[in-house]
Parts: structure tokens; C-alpha cells; sequence
């Protein structure tokens, strides 16, 4: 029998191409293991896998794993989310709030500088209060223009934070306060970023967060940020800063309450800050397990209908170089996107030249340009958790969230007992986040982790642009790049040279990756070019005293087993004294050291500049 539609149409109109009819006319859906083996001939091609492999070995050769031991796939499957079940989703509808960070002691720069922000595109105000920024004495002065019942402003005083929310409540003087207005108060992350982890919350001041509230409740904004940034900054992994984030707020949470005020009142004081890196999967899963963890903090606290946890994420400052500063404009779109798609409430993009010092007015520009770009060119902003349902993003959110709660509870055991809900202590987050860092280093080291125009592609002519030093010398920071960074700060004063074997055509590929790895540690190299022969070597090598006193043989494995031997034999009778070759040494080959892929990158270049000295 055909339904009231069919009758009334009984020749079906044309339909509009969609994927799903696509898929269906194209025929039955691809299996897994058509996946694989499509995957596996790819990667055979590439000698990434063997030929006697079975196609199931994809997974292992293509799954990344965090720091966190957390393996982020290739591809999700429906599998993947079969026994999940989702809370806490991202509830951001259309655009984020575009946050400026401002930290110029000098008032009247900073005055002008956020005004030339808010005039063009910038939505909120991030202002470093006190020895580390603008003067409590000068808040007047540097927002005498802005309009605090449009523009919200968020403080950040670590070293004075009741004087700094004082001064702003005495310039609000009865306005209405925006949306978004935070007093920043956050005594444990200040207590880290003053101290460091060692020194960090030996028992938290009740009396602080109380008189947050108290103001806050007077002005009709928000109170606390738990800014988790202060243990990303130190090197903390995804999951230690999400679980750090939340024990801290479950902390501040509890003292509120203390002080009268009943949870979901409470919960709506906090604003949450983490950093967005530029591993994109991973910063979206972060963000996303953070709502999820802290609903079910309120869940489990009888809050059922609170307020969506107030998220702000601001671009990693470890993951940025000082040196090629230029690349920190990539790694800070592409950890803006994926706040965006995390669902952030807020974003905050670091000027490029930040690691340099205080930036200036073209870096920020170019910083807020970037959440322009994005959300009003590529429109990511459009649609509410664009991530949401794809299956490798729910199962990476899931393993994250689940790696924090574990994290959360290692932090939770040291809740005081007295009553008051504090946190007294850390216990063992230092410990925890040295073994990450080293790992990190170690895998930055191996050039795993490749950090672009630092470990890989470094110019040795380049001018770095000067910048002003920040206020008491800036926030402790440990860049990922830090070793490097060191080498390139005190560059060798003597060059490797290359001896180039064979044609360019021949040699070109080794000698580009030497001079590359070279270049990492502040190491310029000599490239005489094409040399046939031993003789042709030995007659363009400067030898020690030219200040040429380390070699490094660059050509094919078959130009090392015809004459590697015999002209690193000539090489030290015209006076070498460490011999390096690119590549693996044929038997009979006898040199100092080699350089390939994979080795630690760092311990060969202190070797090499020990020699150089």
C-alpha cells in the first residue's frame, strides 16, 4: 500500500547527489581489511613495511603515541565507540572569544597596543598584573578607553592579586561589567609560577579564594582561572595538565562552597585556561575530555544543570623557537584551529615573536589575524563541536579523559582533612612531569619530535629581530627546543668540513642532511662540491691548520666501500683529527663517528663541537 506521499507524487522528483547516496550507488561499503591492504601497499612501497608483514601490521606502523602512552589511530572505526557513552560536549555556538594578551610594563604602550586590538577584531583583554607586566599603580591608566561593559578583561597578577582586583574594581566604579570579566585570582598556579613545582601549595589560603568570591560577587564577574598553563609550561603532559586543571578547581570549588555559596553558584566563578599545541588531535581531545571530566566533577557533586565549564585556551609557549621565530606563526594557527574545534570558549594566540620578548605591534597583528582567519574565512567557528561523532576524536577524547581522571585521583590523595577541602599538596606531579619532560627531550633529541628552523632546516645566517625584554625576565618557560636553542646561542667558531664523494647527483643527499644536522648545533660546514677522487678531496681540504680539524664523508654506500678507506687515510695524513661519516661505515672503513637517522642528534653535536674546540 503506498503512503499519502507516494500517491501524491507517484514519478519521484530528482534527487540531489549526497554522500550517503553516493555511497550506496557506488556499492557495498569497504571492510577493515580493505583497508589495511590499501594502507600496507602504500607503506610497502615506502620500505615501511616488509613484504613478509601481514596487512593487520598498518596499525603498528601508523598509530602515534602520546606522552601519555595514549595511541592516537590512523583511522576509527565504529568499534571504537561501542561501549562509549559521551557527557560534557563542547557548547560553544558561533564564534570564540578572540583574548589579547598584554604584558608591556610601559602604560602608555600597552594603552595604545589594546586599543589597536579591540578596534580590530580582538574581544577580550588578558592583562599581566605586577612584577610581571603592567604596574597595579598603572591599571587606570592603561584601560582609561576601554568600555569594561563591552570588553571583558581577565587579570593575571600572580604576585599581587587582591591589590590588582581591587584596582580594577575601583575603575569600575559601579559599571556593569561584560560578560567574561574574570578577577584572575588563582593562588596555586601563582604559587608555581613563583616557586616552581617544589615550592608549589604547600596548603591552600582559604582566605583568598573567599575574597575573590566576596569581589566578585560585588562586581558581578567571575572570580578564579585555574590556569593549567603554569604546569604546561614545566613540561607536562596532556593528561598532568588536565588532571592538575581539575583537582585544582575541584580545590577552589570546595572552598567556595565552604564560604556559603552553594556548588553550581560556585562552579560558575571558575574559568579554566590550557594550552593548544600544534598536535592538532590531541589538542581537541584535550579540550573536549576537560568538559567531560569536569561534569562529571559536578555530577558526582549533585550538580546536574550547571553552567558549561568557561574554557580558555592559550598556544603553547614551549612548543614556540626563538630561533626562525617566522614557523611559530604555523604551529599557532594550527593549535588555534584545534582550540576552536576543541571548543574553547576563549583563544588566545601568542604572538609570534613572544619567545624573543614583548612583541610588537606587526606580531600582533598577525596574532589576532589568525582567529580572524579562522573563523571568519574558514568558518570554524560554523558549527558546534565540528569534531563531535568522528571516531577516532571520540576514542582519543575518551583515552585522554580517562588518563586525567587517573591523574586527577594521584592529586586528589593529598586533599587535606581538616574539612576545609584543600589541596595540600602536589604529590609527586614533579616527579611525574620530570620523567615526561625527559622523555620528550629524548625523543626531541632523536629529531622524532622535529622542531622546524631549530632541529630541522636551521639557517645559520639568519637575523633574529629584537624585541624588549619582558618585565622581571617573563614566566619560567621550558621550550621544547631549549637544548638546541642553547647550541645555536653559542655557535662552534670553527666549520665541519664536507668531503663531498662523487658527483653532485651523488653526494647531494648526505651532504644536505649533514649540513642540516650540523646547523642544529650552531655548526657551519665547508661544501667544496664535486670531488672524484681521493686527490681531489685532499687537494680542498684547508686541514687543521686552515681551521678545518673534523671531517665528515658524504657520498654513497658505494663510493664509501671503493674508496672511503683509502681517503680517510689521506685525510688524516693531511691532518684530520676526528673523521665522521654520513651514513653506516662499510667493514674496513675506519672513522670516529657516524650520523644517520635516528641517532640522538644532541649527544653527536656536543661530541662534534668538543672536537671543533
Amino acid at each position: 500500500m503506498s503512503s499519502p506521499a507516494d500517491s501524491a507524487h507517484p514519478v519521484a522528483p530528482p534527487q540531489e547527489p549526497t554522500i550517503e547516496r553516493i555511497a550506496l550507488e557506488s556499492g557495498p561499503a569497504h571492510t577493515r581489511a580493505d583497508w589495511e591492504k590499501a594502507a600496507a601497499a602504500v607503506l610497502r612501497k615506502s620500505r615501511k613495511l616488509g613484504d613478509d608483514d601481514g596487512d593487520d601490521r598498518v596499525w603498528d606502523r601508523l598509530t602515534r603515541t602520546t606522552l601519555d602512552g595514549i595511541g592516537v589511530t590512523p583511522l576509527g572505526t565504529p568499534d571504537d565507540l561501542a561501549t562509549l557513552v559521551t557527557a560534557g560536549r563542547p557548547q560553544r555556538a558561533g564564534e570564540w572569544d578572540v583574548r589579547a594578551h598584554h604584558a608591556d610594563p610601559d602604560a602608555a604602550t600597552t594603552r595604545s597596543a589594546l586599543l589597536t586590538d579591540l578596534e580590530n577584531g580582538v574581544t577580550s583583554l588578558w592583562i599581566q598584573v605586577g612584577e610581571h607586566g603592567i604596574p597595579v599603580s598603572e591599571l587606570r591608566a592603561v584601560l582609561a578607553d576601554v568600555l569594561l561593559d563591552v570588553a571583558p578583561v581577565v587579570l593575571d597578577a600572580p604576585g599581587d592579586q587582591l591589590s590588582a582586583a581591587q584596582a580594577l574594581a575601583s575603575l569600575a566604579n559601579g559599571t556593569t561589567l561584560a560578560d567574561g570579566t574574570n578577577l584572575g585570582f588563582d593562588p596555586v598556579g601563582a604559587s608555581i609560577r613563583r616557586g616552581g613545582l617544589d615550592a608549589a601549595v604547600t596548603g591552600l589560603d582559604s582566605s583568598t579564594v573567599a575574597a575573590a568570591g566576596a569581589l566578585a560577587a560585588q562586581l558581578g564577574c567571575r572570580a578564579l582561572v585555574v590556569d593549567a598553563t603554569a604546569v604546561h609550561d614545566l613540561g607536562a603532559s596532556d593528561a598532568q595538565e588536565l588532571g592538575y586543571a581539575i583537582a585544582v578547581g575541584a580545590a577552589y570549588l570546595r572552598q567556595l562552597v565552604d564560604d556559603g555559596r552553594d556548588v553550581a553558584e560556585a562552579a560558575d566563578l571558575l574559568e579554566f585556561r590550557l594550552a593548544a599545541t600544534d598536535e592538532q588531535f590531541p589538542t581537541i581531545a584535550k579540550l573536549r575530555a576537560a568538559r567531560r571530566l569536569w561534569t562529571r566533577v559536578l555530577e558526582l557533586s549533585g550538580v546536574d544543570d550547571a553552567a558549561p565549564m568557561r574554557l580558555h585556551a592559550v598556544t603553547s609557549r614551549p612548543m614556540m623557537s626563538k630561533y626562525d621565530p617566522w614557523v611559530n606563526m604555523l604551529r599557532t594557527c594550527v593549535a588555534a584551529f584545534a582550540a576552536g574545534v576543541g571548543g574553547a570558549d576563549a583563544v588566545t594566540v601568542l604572538p609570534f615573536d613572544a619567545p624573543l620578548g614583548l612583541p610588537d605591534a606587526f606580531s600582533r597583528r598577525i596574532a589576532r589575524n589568525t582567529s580572524a582567519l579562522l573563523i571568519s574565512e574558514s568558518h570554524v567557528a560554523r558549527v558546534t563541536d565540528p569534531a563531535g561523532g568522528a571516531y577516532a576524536v571520540e576514542k582519543l577524547t575518551d583515552d585522554v579523559a580517562a588518563a586525567a581522571w587517573g591523574e586527577l585521583g594521584r592529586l586528589e590523595s593529598a586533599t587535606s582533612g581538616d574539612g576545609s577541602g584543600s589541596l595540600a599538596g602536589l604529590p609527586g606531579l614533579a616527579a611525574r612531569i620530570d620523567a615526561v619532560v625527559a622523555e620528550r627531550d629524548l625523543q626531541i633529541a632523536r629529531r622524532k619530535r622535529p622542531i622546524t628552523g631549530l632541529s630541522e632546516f636551521p639557517n645559520l645566517a639568519e637575523v633574529l629581530p629584537e624585541r624588549a625584554p619582558y618585565a622581571g625576565d617573563g614566566f619560567a618557560v621550558r621550550r621544547y627546543g631549549h637544548a638546541f636553542e642553547a647550541l645555536r646561542d653559542e655557535p662552534a667558531q670553527t666549520p665541519v668540513f664536507l668531503a663531498t664523494m662523487g658527483t653532485v647527483a651523488a653526494h647531494t643527499a648526505r651532504a644536505t642532511f649533514a649540513s642540516n644536522l650540523f646547523a642544529a648545533g650552531g655548526i657551519a660546514v665547508v661544501n667544496p662540491g664535486r670531488a672524484d677522487d681521493v686527490a681531489a678531496v685532499v687537494a680542498a681540504y684547508s686541514g687543521p691548520d686552515g681551521g678545518q680539524p673534523v671531517v665528515c664523508l658524504t657520498g654513497s654506500d658505494a663510493a664509501y666501500a671503493a674508496w672511503g678507506a683509502d681517503l680517510v687515510a689521506a685525510l688524516r695524513q693531511a691532518g684530520a683529527r676526528w673523521v665522521i661519516l654520513a651514513g653506516k661505515a662499510p667493514e674496513g672503513v675506519e672513522v670516529d663517528d657516524t650520523c644517520a637517522m635516528g641517532l640522538d642528534a644532541l649527544d653527536f653535536l656536543r661530541r662534534t663541537r668538543e672536537q671543533l674546540a
